[in-house]
């Protein structure tokens, strides 16, 4: 399955695993890449050395390329990016923040650079800050997301329509359905996180992978947009966010204070569902067992080309 990502990266399959905060650590992202696919490890919930730690164990889990993913509104930004370059990581992902302020660091270091947006303008600034590719996640992604509530499949063939460089669908996709589906809009790869985070090899809880087979169609929402739009799994922590709202329009001290500190961790990471804040996109609803990450890499490939020969599109 050679084309512009999987040259890109030298990996097998145009199949990247999302960098996602709680859930991908070393033993995800080294098992997807194992299997053919890019595994990045989601820098967002981790202090630098504990940063380094995991690209250290991914290095002798994998000798596959493997990547680092970076929110760029991290605050010890400078502190993990140095450590990216001292370990000798090729790839990059940055996401929730302005392109132009990493891109040239590291492409000098000889890095491969891919920024997530959410929009057509956003994807041309990307383009124009020297990125190597674009992510483009849809509305139904899970996790921080775009204000803009663009759907995947819009999405897609509007940026495609409007860059020159390669384009990850990501947003709703868990299957060789949805891939398919993405490439025939027009990406060149598929970005995919949920499907990965019900995962043997994911550091979420067990407590958050069952909730993420348990979810169904409706059971997760986009809220807390005046912070940083997240769609979260419908629980208590989610309700008592809904109560702000109704009782009157919250300002962003009022849901700063609401969210507190550590609450992705509580809900993700520590299995706390009442509590914790469980960020899940809408796709939970076509997963329905936990899986080693290379079944789930696997199958998808299989049913993309199994779909893809009987042309069923």
């Amino acid at each position: 399955m050679q084309n512009k990502i999987t040259k890109l990266f030298n990996i097998q399959y145009p199949i990247i695993q999302g960098g996602m905060i709680w859930v991908s650590g070393w033993r995800l992202a080294s098992a997807v890449s194992n299997a053919g696919g890019l595994g990045l490890i989601g820098s967002g919930s981790m202090y630098p050395e504990v940063l380094r730690e995991h690209i250290q164990k991914c290095k002798k889990a994998t000798n596959k390329p493997f990547g680092v993913n970076v929110p760029m509104l991290y605050p010890e930004i400078e502190k993990i990016m140095d450590i990216i370059v001292e370990e000798g990581v090729k790839i990059v992902f940055t996401s929730a923040g302005n392109p132009k302020t990493w891109t040239s660091f590291l492409k000098e270091k000889g890095i491969t650079v891919v920024h997530v947006v959410s929009s057509v303008k956003f994807a041309l600034k990307a383009e124009a800050a020297g990125v190597d590719a674009v992510v483009c996640e849809g509305f139904e992604a899970g996790g921080h997301n775009g204000r803009e509530e663009t759907t995947t499949f819009t999405l897609i063939p509007m940026v495609k329509e409007q860059v020159k460089i390669p384009v990850i669908a990501a947003g709703g996709i868990g299957s060789g359905r949805g891939m398919l589906a993405a490439m025939v809009l027009g990406a060149d790869g598929v970005q995919i996180g949920s499907r990965f985070a019900a995962t043997e090899e994911s550091s979420a809880h067990e407590n958050f992978k069952q909730t993420i087979v348990d979810v169904k169609e409706g059971d997760t929402h986009l809220t807390l947009k005046e912070i940083a739009p997240v769609r979260l799994v419908k629980n208590k922590f989610y309700e008592e966010v809904q109560e702000l709202y109704q009782k009157q329009g919250p300002t962003i001290e009022q849901l700063k204070e609401l969210l507190g500190r550590a609450r992705a961790k509580r809900g993700m990471f520590e299995g706390n569902l009442e509590d914790g804040e469980l960020e899940i996109g809408q796709v939970a609803g076509l997963i329905h067992e936990i899986k080693p990450a290379k079944e789930v890499l696997d199958s998808i490939i299989e049913e993309y080309q199994e779909v893809k020969k009987k042309q069923l599109f």
